[in-house]
């Protein structure tokens, strides 16, 4: 096992994979890592296995190590039970298992790429075998097989001439060198090509998150510079009034009305169904109390009492005032929530009208917009205006009446 071990590591170390690893690095490699470097090693033999294992869920990535291993006519040691625990091993990243696979793999890379190379051209199509039932099915399957096999022969005996051929040819051991080289070359600028592809959107997706975290701390900066001490205490102050106003009043009242409501409700599904006589009566009970109270109305008018009418008075005002108090929370709140969507849209067009400079401009189409729209410019204005004059209000509202 340390030969094995040593040779996996000197392999790893060498071109093309340049890993720099020595025995107690590689040993100590996480399951997910020795996974990784099992995928690299497949990788140079054939470039569609270049994956990163973070991005690829574990059944995908044992079907697809399984499928080339198997396409390279891998044997692993042992009847149909280890095949199973084979295959669980790779899924579990199982150092007794990857380390022969490596040792393997990395003893007969050339040999394994020429093999990867031609299983694209040479591997059989499994046809499931419900399709087979049926008989055109089958008829163009088996033509089709006997046409690869022909095709097979032609292209064996067209390699057979052509080596004929060349064979007399000067420098011929030299130019079939120099071709096998080119056709690696090949392969590896394809994969170099994806690679590249790869690392350029890598690239443009890291230039974007860079440049919305610059525009966060430039706006984080910009708060910080323009905000004063005396400034951020009264904004808390006037939050943290507003905000106990709608704990202690507000929600409170709205609560206790759903509870009303909910057990009116509850109680109206209790009661059994109503007919018509019952509406009936409970309409004569209606207009019985309605004339009770329209006596007493009368027998307080009659009576004039001043201290009373004081009293209803105070009353009314304080009702109205709680009435204009929770309006004004409601269009205070709706105000903060308008000038929040406003702020965002503003960063979205600061941030797509940005040139590189860093200063903002308008485009033309948007130039010629406002310029038509005069009343966008002072929308923000008035917005901030009437944000604060609802606080000033609410707090002059919050105070009791003299």
């Amino acid at each position: 096992m340390s030969d094995q071990i040593k040779f996996i590591v000197d392999s790893l170390n060498k071109e093309p994979f340049r890993k720099n690893y020595n025995l107690i690095t590689f040993d100590s490699l996480e399951p997910m890592q020795l996974l990784q470097v099992l995928s690299d090693v497949l990788a140079e033999i054939d470039p569609k296995q270049l994956v990163d294992l973070r991005e690829e869920m574990p059944e995908q990535t044992a079907k697809r190590m399984l499928s080339l291993l198997g396409i390279l006519k891998y044997k692993p040691s042992g009847n149909a039970t280890d095949m199973s625990t084979f295959r669980q091993g790779l899924v579990i990243g199982s150092k007794p298992v990857i380390y022969p696979v490596l040792h393997w793999l990395l003893q007969r890379t050339n040999e394994l790429k020429k093999r990867a190379y031609l299983a694209r051209f040479l591997i059989k199509l499994e046809v499931p075998s419900e399709f087979l039932q049926d008989e055109t099915v089958a008829d163009t399957n088996k033509q089709d097989i006997s046409a690869m096999e022909e095709e097979k022969d032609q292209l064996i005996k067209r390699v057979e001439h052509l080596k004929k051929r060349v064979e007399t040819a000067q420098n011929y051991q030299w130019m079939l060198k120099i071709a096998r080289q080119l056709r690696v070359e090949k392969e590896r600028e394809e994969y170099l090509a994806q690679q590249k592809q790869e690392q350029k959107n890598q690239l443009f997706y890291a230039v974007q998150r860079l440049q919305r975290v610059q525009n966060q701390l430039k706006s984080m900066r910009q708060a910080a510079a323009d905000a004063k001490p005396e400034s951020l205490m009264k904004r808390l102050e006037e939050e943290i009034k507003f905000n106990l106003y709608m704990v202690t009043e507000k929600f409170p009242k709205e609560l206790e009305n759903k509870k009303k409501e909910l057990h009116f409700l509850q109680k109206v599904v209790s009661e059994p169904a109503m007919g018509h006589s019952d509406l009936l009566e409970l309409e004569s009970k209606i207009n019985e109390i309605n004339t009770e109270i329209n006596q007493l109305i009368e027998k307080k008018m009659m009576r004039n009492e001043p201290i009373e009418g004081k009293l209803s008075l105070y009353r009314q005002q304080a009702s109205i005032i709680s009435r204009k108090k929770e309006a004004k929370a409601e269009e205070l709140q709706e105000a903060k929530e308008k000038l929040a969507s406003l702020e965002r849209e503003a960063s979205l067009k600061r941030n797509q009208t940005r040139e590189f400079d860093g200063t903002e401009v308008l485009k033309g189409d948007e130039m010629e917009f406002y310029s038509c729209h005069p009343g966008w410019s002072a929308m923000a204005g008035s917005l901030l205006t009437a944000t604060s004059t609802y606080r000033v209000q609410v707090i002059l509202l919050s105070q009791p009446p003299t």
